[in-house]
């Protein structure tokens, strides 16, 4: 069989999709019950629907990623996903000296013929809905957001949730942080509290397990929780007044596809609301009118009339 196009080329269907080799490294644990969780049901979908076997590995420390990437190229693997911008640097590194291999990382932001091909989320267009939704709820008009790391994504996803926030309530404050992990929920409890304290009624945590330590200080001190990635609903009903997460079963049945049938192009590839991905599960506090504004905003992102300022939006802080 013949290969189609120049980038990633390889045999279209040369074998059956349980054939390839294939590995997703998380940076967390899969019972995070947001980015870890969420991603670790993605594969497991997709090796249903498909048919593929792609393994997984969690908890992959910082000072193992290079090491995780030439394990798993050395070993004959056809496809080497990696979870996060965390992994860009060593996939970038590691790449290059095994060309037999394409690596994958999702919100990677760098690519490199022929195998090195990141998707990147749009997660300033989720972190746009749900700061519609954190300014819809608040009443006291104060509202506490943390990220984990202050990368320039994380940055510009924090930005761009209070920029949305300040539609509807323009004299909104906000009390802003990073945990600097994205495990530790004891400091996320902590970091929450403070924020309570100060008169934060609406909490925003993008910070994975850390973040599960905010939900619970939000439940405890009765106030609104934002969730994010995954949905969060369940994790303390009347709490957690929407989430805003990603559909990553849509996202990996559109990496697997794309490198199954030989067109997985080594560029930055971006999914977002116009490609399906975005979700948002709303709790019975939301109002119609809340809700009527954020499909409002979907089908504008869908249009594309705010892509261009979305994906500019200042990401220093």
């Amino acid at each position: 069989m013949g290969t189609v196009g120049a980038w990633n080329a390889r045999p279209s269907f040369a074998k059956v999709p349980g054939e390839y080799k294939m590995v997703l490294l998380l940076p967390g644990p899969i019972n995070d019950k947001s980015w870890n969780a969420a991603n670790f049901a993605g594969i497991q979908e997709i090796n249903k629907e498909l048919g593929t076997k792609i393994e997984y590995v969690e908890n992959v420390q910082p000072g193992e990623y290079e090491a995780a990437f030439k394990k798993y190229a050395e070993s004959g693997y056809d496809l080497v996903l990696a979870a996060g911008l965390q992994f860009d640097q060593a996939a970038a590194a590691t790449a290059p000296k095994h060309e037999k291999t394409v690596f994958s990382v999702i919100n990677g932001v760098t690519a490199a013929k022929p195998n090195l091909s990141p998707v990147l989320l749009k997660e300033y267009e989720a972190s746009f809905l749900a700061g519609i939704i954190a300014g819809g709820v608040t009443k006291t008009g104060k509202i506490g957001i943390a990220g984990a790391f202050p990368d320039s994504l994380m940055v510009r996803l924090l930005n761009t949730y209070v920029w949305a926030a300040r539609i509807s309530r323009p004299d909104l404050k906000v009390a802003r942080g990073y945990t600097n992990s994205w495990t530790d929920a004891a400091l996320g409890s902590q970091m929450a509290a403070s924020m309570v304290d100060t008169g934060a009624d609406v909490l925003f945590f993008y910070a994975n397990k850390a973040a599960l330590g905010a939900i619970q200080e939000a439940r405890e001190r009765r106030v609104q929780f934002i969730g994010f990635a995954a949905d969060q609903n369940a994790l303390a009903p009347g709490t957690v007044a929407a989430s805003v997460y990603f559909d990553f079963e849509k996202i990996y049945r559109w990496i697997i596809g794309k490198f199954l049938e030989g067109s997985f192009k080594p560029v930055v590839n971006e999914l977002g609301v116009a490609e399906g991905i975005v979700k948002v599960a709303y709790g019975d506090a939301i109002s119609s009118e809340i809700q009527q504004t954020v499909t409002a905003a979907e089908e504008a992102l869908k249009k594309r009339d705010m892509l261009f300022f979305l994906s500019h939006y200042p990401d220093k802080p």
